[in-house]
């Protein structure tokens, strides 16, 4: 089984909301998750509102072998998660 960290879409029309899910990798994009890691608001002006992820369990799932998607992987480093493969989370 592949995992992926990705994010689901909800919100309306032209007012997106996402959730952080580890996800196996060959479903579909809404479809259930293994764990909901926590959620990204694009539309929100404070980055602490904007970005709620639990960094604890996102770290275990990229040290099991997760990969997370190019959107994930840019909001990680945001928040200060390296999430480069090979290389121990700090």
């Amino acid at each position: 089984m592949s995992v992926k960290l990705r994010l689901k879409r909800f919100g309306r029309r032209h007012r997106p909301f996402y959730r952080l899910s580890a996800m196996e990798s060959r479903l579909a994009r809404n479809s259930k998750a293994i764990e909901e890691l926590g959620y990204f608001d694009p539309v929100e002006a404070k980055q602490d509102k904007a970005i709620n992820f639990n960094q604890e369990r996102i770290k275990y799932w990229l040290s099991v072998g997760a990969q997370p998607s190019d959107t994930v992987r840019d909001l990680l480093k945001k928040i200060g998660i390296d999430p480069t493969p090979g290389k121990p989370v700090s």
